[in-house]
């Protein structure tokens, strides 16, 4: 097929486009490097390459009418992500995941084309009946912390998408994404695992921000992949949301001790306050754990990879390529 992967030069998107391209797929890379970087995909361009990259916003949309117009599906990862983003950034992280995903949406429809969407389990907010079932009711916090912001910019990502199925026939799969890790993870967004191993590896303290009691399931990149792939190709997914993520949970302060001991670090840990981390008073979540027996039923979906083996993988990637990216 010829497929269109928006944000493909992110970390998951350039692991999906190099799954694609590995599967006999001719990708179209929409990104526009705000994020994501050339680095995650220059090993899958070249000479004979089935890539094309465009540096191009999903907002824009003459780029997207011509890119939508010569692919058969659409994976669309492009997203302002990330708790430190979302705090420093609120502006764009509304505008890019509302505007960015209404233009992908709108052309689908009119250019019959099915679309994958990746949401996040951001959506399921302060709830704290896990595990998280896709059709739970939703409890969010107040408007005056901007991570929430994330939150409703994805869920009426959700609401849109489903409004296009329902009124326009548009085949469109929601796939709530539960804390991917894996290489090529920067950590400069907020994003924990990368944090804490290049910490480790440095000799520093690990940064702990809160208490360290949250507890959160991580799925490795590969994983989550296959997953993405399965979701498109299934026919039952269509108009559906289903979570992607591992039952493995584990608290904030035992991932620290997990990374610790696998990297062999003396650096040790200290605590911080939100306010201190962020310059700000943050909202969290003591508890994200997802119920998988919707993407059971629909792919027979079970991960491949334990918390330790990712963080395995990540930690000798780091070592190979000297901790770039942070």
């Amino acid at each position: 097929m010829n497929v269109l992967v928006t944000g493909g030069a992110g970390f998951i998107g350039s692991h999906l486009a190099e799954a694609l391209i590995n599967r006999g797929d001719s990708v179209i890379v929409a990104d526009d490097l705000s994020t994501g970087s050339l680095d995650n995909i220059a090993h899958l361009q070249g000479a004979g390459a089935n890539l094309q990259f465009i540096r191009e916003s999903v907002c824009n949309v003459p780029a997207m009418t011509d890119a939508i117009g010569r692919c058969d599906v659409i994976f669309h990862l492009a997203a302002a992500v990330g708790v430190k983003l979302i705090a420093e950034d609120p502006v764009r992280t509304i505008e890019t995941n509302i505007h960015g995903s209404q233009v992908i949406l709108d052309l689908a429809s009119r250019l019959k084309r099915k679309v994958l969407i990746a949401s996040s389990s951001e959506v399921y907010g302060k709830g704290t009946k896990a595990p998280f079932r896709e059709d739970d009711d939703v409890t969010l916090g107040s408007t005056r912390f901007s991570r929430w912001s994330y939150a409703c910019s994805k869920m009426a990502e959700e609401f849109l998408a489903l409004a296009h199925h329902d009124q326009f026939a548009l085949p469109v799969v929601i796939c709530r994404l539960f804390n991917t890790i894996g290489p090529r993870q920067t950590g400069r967004y907020g994003m924990v695992v990368p944090r804490f191993i290049r910490w480790a590896l440095a000799g520093e303290p690990i940064e702990i921000y809160g208490t360290g009691r949250q507890s959160r399931c991580f799925l490795h990149v590969r994983d989550v992949v296959a997953a993405l792939l399965a979701l498109m190709d299934c026919r039952s997914a269509v108009g559906q949301v289903v979570n992607a993520g591992s039952e493995e949970h584990v608290t904030i302060e035992e991932l620290a001790d997990i990374v610790i001991k696998l990297t062999g670090s003396t650096g040790g840990k200290r605590h911080l306050s939100y306010e201190e981390a962020y310059g700000r008073a943050m909202d969290d979540l003591l508890v994200r754990v997802p119920d998988v027996t919707k993407i059971n039923n629909l792919i027979g979906f079970k991960p491949k990879y334990t918390l330790t083996e990712a963080l395995t993988e990540i930690i000798e990637h780091e070592k190979a390529h000297g901790g770039r990216g942070t």
